[in-house]
């Protein structure tokens, strides 16, 4: 009995904690950065996600379905990213300047993609096996959606800092590493992403689990992609911060420490360990094959 009513209000906490975080991070990064009737634009982009979120988190409960999970953020992530834009050139009435089209265009271009190949994914599938145990819970479901759209605004932090500063500089060397990082870390998703579709696609693999190509020197090397690519576009947006905006550069971290220990590398591993934990096999590519961060080199015998 007691644990039936406490875990709904961990839930529900979990919900508050995390809004009040990310507004408590368009506080502290907000000064120097386009306002618009009197409030930041990041604050009202902050606000927009978390709206957009809990809406769509009514249709998601009532109908018990997440298949529109994943595409809602990919749509809030244009949405803000477009209005963000659209305000900034009313508001500073010129040409946008380089870093303000780069960081734009390279988180489209990630959003697009990555949200197009999840909402196929799940179609297919016909599900996504993580929601069978959320869709139930009142408050789990909001704690999700609550963390979706936390997830969207902290991870985007740094590129709305860019997008939204006063400050003007040249793209410089340090933006042109974050494009090449950000280049470098797609690919590697997509590539990676491409591998594992081929692979499943494939009946004789049935059952069977992937070790090859970049999945040969990561257990994760889409996550890994995920996570260099968004490092690049902090990297590109750092040249303009100064003061409180370099806390926007947790961006990367947080996206981080999402993917790694709550929403995908540990509910995966712990999947695989059920799945193939007693096969031979599989404990030999886990002793070889890191579990994130990929090893290029491997050592001749």
């Amino acid at each position: 009995m007691a644990k039936s009513i406490l875990q709904p209000l961990l839930f529900l906490c979990i919900s508050v904690v995390t809004f009040l975080v990310s507004y408590l991070l368009a506080s502290t990064v907000q000064v120097g950065t386009i306002a618009e009737g009197g409030l930041s634009l990041i604050m009202i982009v902050m606000f927009l996600s978390f709206f957009i979120h809990w809406v769509m988190f009514i249709p998601s409960y009532i109908f018990q379905t997440e298949k529109f999970y994943d595409l809602t953020g990919s749509l809030t992530y244009i949405t803000l990213l477009s209005l963000v834009i659209y305000i900034k050139q009313l508001a500073v009435h010129s040409v946008l300047d380089l870093r303000t089209i780069l960081i734009f265009s390279c988180i489209i271009i990630w959003t697009v993609r990555l949200g197009s190949f999840l909402f196929w994914r799940v179609l297919k599938d016909g599900e996504d096996k993580r929601f069978r145990t959320i869709l139930p819970s009142f408050s789990q479901l909001f704690m999700t959606w609550t963390l979706s759209a936390a997830w969207v605004f902290i991870q985007s932090l740094a590129a709305l800092v860019a997008l939204t500063s006063l400050e003007q500089q040249p793209f410089g060397i340090i933006g042109s590493i974050g494009l090449g990082l950000w280049i470098f870390g797609f690919g590697f998703q997509v590539i990676a992403d491409h591998q594992k579709t081929q692979f499943r696609a494939n009946a004789a693999n049935e059952g069977n689990f992937i070790k090859e190509g970049l999945w040969s020197i990561s257990r994760h090397p889409n996550y890994f992609g995920e996570i260099a690519l968004w490092t690049g576009i902090a990297l590109m947006a750092l040249p303009v911060m100064s003061g409180l905006q370099y806390v926007s550069l947790i961006s990367p971290l947080f996206g981080f420490l999402l993917i790694y220990f709550v929403s995908g590398v540990r509910l995966l591993e712990n999947k695989a360990n059920k799945k193939w934990g007693n096969d031979p096999d599989y404990q030999e590519y886990k002793k070889n094959t890191p579990v994130f961060f990929p090893k290029f080199s491997r050592k001749r015998t």
